[in-house]
């Protein structure tokens, strides 16, 4: 397969491991696409995306063009004529014109079981619904958003300790373990694909920054979910006196109280139902602290209410 020419198309963290596990094997990739380059808030750095750092440093071709659907684009991929379009995390809607031109169109690494977290926030999704499994659904792009038939999907088991981060470096080793075997299939007509029962779609939308404020009558278990899923960004927050704290880490612990009331010394606080004990906290504009370095420099009453 090693004449196979495989353009690759991904943006974040999540997809780097799958790039540098096609080029190490026989398949060739001609070319990276990946996410325009964005500055930062002061206009002095421009920020390239993961994928763009490790096309370069692997001596690949790279495109980061704003808009993939353009005339200049089309042309240049129909010039490459590649076998097979691998996308991950690429983050742009590929049009029909596209899609028509590999032999083997366009093969998609999704982190959900489809047809459940169709959209752009499957993995935080998933831990925020307190779900108990997850996966990988290799499909075939079409032109509506994740509905196209699946080759093959691997499931993952989570739990209620898990973080986005994590979960997301587990699905990523999974999915660069499996794609130059799912290639393969692909090219050796081994792989039935399966259409995805449209009924049972639901849809991970993107997350809002107000979605990441903590309400304390909810059930500890969903503001745990609430925590982990928004770990590491934009992070579950809440106010005290003005000021605004970010959870990273905590646990549940069988107390009950007044919902958003610190119980006691420890700074345990009451939800809807028990209480969550803080592993690792952020007070804004400081630096992530273990509870018990942050104890030592915050002045707080047992009894006092958060927001």
């Amino acid at each position: 397969m090693s004449h196979k020419k495989v353009i690759f198309m991904g943006t974040p963290e999540f997809s780097v491991p799958i790039l540098e596990t096609i080029v190490k094997s026989p398949y060739k990739v001609s070319c990276v696409y990946t996410q325009a380059s964005k500055r930062s808030n002061r206009g002095q750095k421009i920020n390239n995306s993961p994928v763009y750092d490790c096309a370069k440093n692997l001596k690949l071709i790279v495109r980061n063009p704003k808009n993939l659907n353009t005339e200049e684009e089309l042309q240049f991929i129909k010039k490459l004529n590649p076998d097979i379009v691998v996308v991950v995390a690429y983050g742009q809607l590929i049009s029909k014109k596209f899609l028509e031109i590999p032999k083997e169109g366009f093969v998609n690494i999704h982190a959900s079981l489809l047809p459940k977290w169709r959209g752009a926030a499957p993995i935080q999704r998933s831990i925020m619904s307190s779900e108990t499994e997850t996966g990988i659904s290799i499909m075939k792009i079409i032109e509506d958003l994740d509905a196209g038939p699946v080759l093959k999907k691997i499931k993952f088991k989570i739990d209620e300790t898990i973080t986005t981060e994590e979960l997301s470096k587990n699905l990523s080793k999974i999915s660069s373990d499996s794609i130059v075997k799912v290639l393969d299939d692909i090219f050796n007509k081994n792989l039935r694909f399966i259409e995805q029962n449209h009924k049972l779609a639901t849809y991970a939308r993107k997350i809002k920054k107000k979605e990441a404020e903590i309400k304390w009558t909810e059930p500890a278990k969903t503001i745990l979910a609430k925590i982990n899923g928004l770990n590491p960004n934009p992070g579950a927050w809440f106010m005290y006196k003005e000021t605004r704290y970010k959870i990273w880490r905590a646990k549940i612990i069988e107390k009950i109280g007044t919902p958003g009331t610190i119980l006691d010394n420890n700074f345990i606080i009451c939800c809807g139902d028990k209480s969550l004990e803080i592993i690792e906290i952020q007070k804004e504009g400081k630096n992530k602290l273990p509870l018990k370095s942050f104890l030592m420099g915050f002045n707080f009453k047992q009894g006092d209410e958060l927001k």
